[in-house]
């Protein structure tokens, strides 16, 4: 049997989005060949398991006593390659993205650099910091969002130059820098590579978000936002997509499941961003993407954990 250390919760804005994945994944395992241990990291940073609190230290212990450990926390001090580097130092394969993939997509500024040197479209825009929002001038509308946030968390479209401060300060309130980019007009859609110990790479069905207006927190989980798998798109479009969302997934050095998400427009993909751990439940979009192409949720999390501990 495998035991496998399912990690959710996290010290920033995204801790009630990474329990949710957390929960459904432990519900999910097959528990004749799974033995689950569940440790949740508080909004102040202490770990627990159960009504059991512990130190950092009993809680690196407890990891040791685990095969495998699958990391669902979302955004800063999780996503970012903080929860990978813990697992490597404390030496138990993990499942996913290290630190350098993940520090590297949680920064979308960064992300913007590396797509752009390969040739991937992406959103015009400048990158701010608190000392530098103020003289930013107002130039139409735009999207501002904190470089590294995510679950679109302090996100605002802004369409009028009175409410840009505002947006600003909220993006600033989750992060030290923010971006504020152009308004890509174009289709969104998200695509999901998996990549394999033998170093293939699996692109499950492209979604389709349809979604009336903007694609904000409250649409994301609200339930308001269509998602299509297929979406209804070209051959050659599909495959644009995909090489770029392959390229993207190497160019970062992810492993396991990222999400890849673009605007197709009518000159190309323009990539949004990169998920190194995207949102995990059954209901989200990359579970649900490979549950198209055949790989149920349970399966999936069999087939990351085992490729977890291939890999190591």
């Amino acid at each position: 049997m495998i035991r496998v250390a399912v990690i959710g919760g996290g010290q920033n804005c995204e801790h009630e989005v990474s329990l949710a994945s957390a929960a459904s994944a432990s519900a999910a395992f097959d528990r004749s060949r799974f033995q689950v241990v569940e440790l949740t990291i508080g909004v102040d940073g202490s770990w627990s398991h159960g009504a059991e609190l512990l130190t950092l230290g009993t809680a690196i212990d407890l990891l040791q006593t685990c095969d495998a450990v699958l990391p669902l926390v979302h955004g800063p001090r999780g996503e970012d390659g903080t929860l990978a580097a813990l697992c490597e130092l404390a030496g138990v394969p993990c499942v996913g993205s290290g630190l350098g993939a993940g520090a590297l997509a949680m920064d979308k500024w960064v992300t913007k650099l590396i797509a752009q040197a390969h040739g991937i479209g992406v959103a015009d825009g400048v990158l701010l910091t608190a000392a530098t929002a103020p003289s930013y001038g107002w130039d139409g509308v735009v999207v501002v969002k904190p470089v590294a946030a995510g679950s679109s968390q302090g996100v605002s479209l802004v369409r009028e130059e009175r409410d840009l401060a505002a947006a600003l300060d909220a993006a600033l309130a989750l992060d030290d820098r923010v971006l504020v980019e152009e308004v890509v007009v174009g289709r969104e859609i998200d695509l999901a590579v998996l990549g394999r110990p033998d170093g293939s790479r699996v692109v499950a069905p492209a979604l389709e978000i349809v979604v009336d207006g903007f694609f904000d927190f409250d649409s994301k989980y609200g339930g308001s936002a269509d998602f299509r798998i297929p979406a209804a798109i070209d051959a050659a479009e599909l495959k644009g997509l995909e090489d770029a969302a392959v390229t993207m997934y190497d160019a970062l050095g992810c492993a396991g499941v990222a999400r890849v998400d673009f605007f197709l427009t009518e000159s190309g993909p323009v990539l949004n961003e990169v998920n190194t751990i995207p949102g995990f439940t059954e209901q989200s979009q990359a579970p649900k993407m490979f549950a198209a192409a055949g790989t149920p949720y349970p399966e999936l999390l069999e087939l990351l954990v085992r490729d977890a501990l291939a890999g190591d």
